[in-house]
């Protein structure tokens, strides 16, 4: 593993916090030691920012993009010892941590070229001699935070779309995966970003999250994370009036209509929620399953999920890898308890070092369960069989959450009606791809405010300046 600490100003830094330790969930072992920030070293991050502002938004768009490519060439060159990190401190399988990697090169690259097209407009004046226009200028100096469950994505995505617009950076990742975006970090530094304009910072999270967003230097804030946090930041953000961009919880729904196959739905249903051990925003969560097909989409999802071989993220035969945190094995038993009755896969922590709890599935739950209006963030699904559509989408839209959404039908009109119906930011039809660089991501209601990716993840970053020029004297 490299060397852990804080990037300021152009320089490592082990600190002046103390350290807390770096686990391996697949062994529960200690993996390092990270070193986190004390006061001082977080008000000398914010003066690099904004010192470093007006220098890097007057870098040329192209010069921009250069650096840009160039750290997403880099990252790419060490694509392996990258993904090696995030195998060994989030315990996600080694051939998953690689897609990430190859994901967090192209949010780079997306950024890097569309930060060329911040295009602002002319606007026809009312009258002879009068010129109307619109520029787009960048915010200034952003506070961003990632979470652990995509160490290196988010990160990049945050990090690209505010340098690309213009931005400076002070980055909190999360410290139970640190490497990864040391590793990121390293790379822009290595591929010519000034010092000052982008910090990282390693420390308690309530007091890093308060002094960053309510500093009167920061001009934006971006988060990913829950709920509960999301709503505190904006808090901390009011008095200030700081811009925020949040992508909150998901507890994402999946509709199964009459017309599907559900053996064919249940089969990559499976390995979607599975995925990083259900530990991702838009995991496919919630199956309304039309009544017909419900039993038979429980049977082959339930064979599915007990088939899944838990181990190793670095074996190849490794279907699962753990859940990152004893707090997620509490979740899991809590919820799983609650629901007993309805258990059917799963459901139960394997006897073994680390912390691995086997895929589970909660069939016809209702909607006074415990798992049904608390999102799980892990291996966890949980069915309910319906007959009235109109009455699912008022379950699913209930929680208040709208991050994403499945459907599965090939009948146009049904499909048309649940994606109008359903609260979500972003919804996928027969597939179970919600988010690529190139489209926006973001949710609705309690589970967001703004849009990463996209021609919108830039925007975040952003802000429209009217300008009337009226010619003569």
């Amino acid at each position: 593993m490299s060397e852990l600490g804080s990037f300021i100003d152009g320089k490592w830094s082990r600190g002046g916090g103390g350290s807390i330790p770096v686990w391996n969930p697949a062994t529960g072992t200690q993996l390092a030691e990270l070193p986190l920030v004390a006061a001082d070293d977080l008000e000398q991050a914010l003066a690099a920012a904004d010192a470093a502002f007006p220098s890097w938004r007057a870098t040329s768009a192209l010069r921009r993009e250069e650096i840009l490519r160039t750290a997403a060439g880099l990252v790419r060159e060490r694509s392996e010892s990258i993904a090696a990190a995030i195998a060994r401190e989030l315990g996600k399988p080694l051939r998953e941590a690689r897609v990430e990697v190859r994901t967090a090169c192209e949010h780079i690259e997306w950024a890097a070229g569309e930060g060329r097209r911040a295009y602002g407009r002319v606007i026809p004046g009312r009258e002879p001699g009068v010129h109307a226009s619109t520029r787009i200028e960048p915010l200034g100096p952003i506070a961003a935070f990632a979470p652990w469950n995509a160490p290196l994505i988010t990160p990049a995505r945050k990090i690209a779309g505010a340098l690309a617009a213009g931005c400076t950076v002070v980055l909190k990742p999360a410290e139970e995966t640190p490497t990864a975006a040391c590793e990121l970090v390293r790379a822009f530094d290595e591929a010519g970003t000034p010092p000052g304009v982008l910090n990282v910072v390693f420390g308690e999270p309530a007091d890093v999250g308060a002094r960053l967003i309510g500093s009167p230097l920061t001009k934006g804030a971006t988060f990913t994370g829950s709920t509960a946090v999301g709503k505190q930041l904006l808090a901390q953000a009011a008095p200030t009036v700081t811009v925020t961009t949040m992508e909150l919880g998901g507890y994402a729904p999946v509709f199964v209509l009459p017309d599907a196959d559900p053996e064919a739905v249940a089969d990559t249903a499976v390995t979607a929620a599975m995925r990083n051990s259900g530990q991702v925003c838009t995991s496919p969560t919630r199956f309304y399953v039309h009544a017909d097909l419900h039993d038979r989409f429980v049977a082959r999802f339930a064979e599915r999920a007990d088939a899944l071989r838990l181990g190793d993220p670095f074996d190849d035969a490794t279907d699962m890898g753990p859940v990152a945190t004893p707090r997620r094995l509490a979740a899991m038993a809590e919820l799983t308890a609650d629901a007993r009755d309805h258990v059917v896969a799963g459901g139960y922590q394997e006897d073994r070092p680390g912390w691995f709890w086997r895929p589970t599935l909660l069939a016809d739950l209702g909607d006074d369960a415990r798992a049904a209006t608390v999102e799980p963030f892990g291996p966890m699904a949980l069915t309910t069989a319906y007959t009235d559509l109109d009455a699912a989408l008022r379950s699913a839209n209930r929680l208040g959450l709208g991050l994403a959404a499945y459907v599965w039908s090939s009948a146009l009109t049904a499909i048309d009606h649940v994606t109008t119906g359903l609260e979500a930011g972003a919804i996928a039809v027969n597939s179970w791809q919600v988010s690529l660089a190139e489209t926006p991501f973001g949710g609705v209601g309690e589970s967001g405010v703004g849009y990463e990716g996209g021609t919108e993840g830039l925007r975040a970053f952003q802000r429209v300046k009217f300008v009337s020029l009226r010619s003569g004297s």
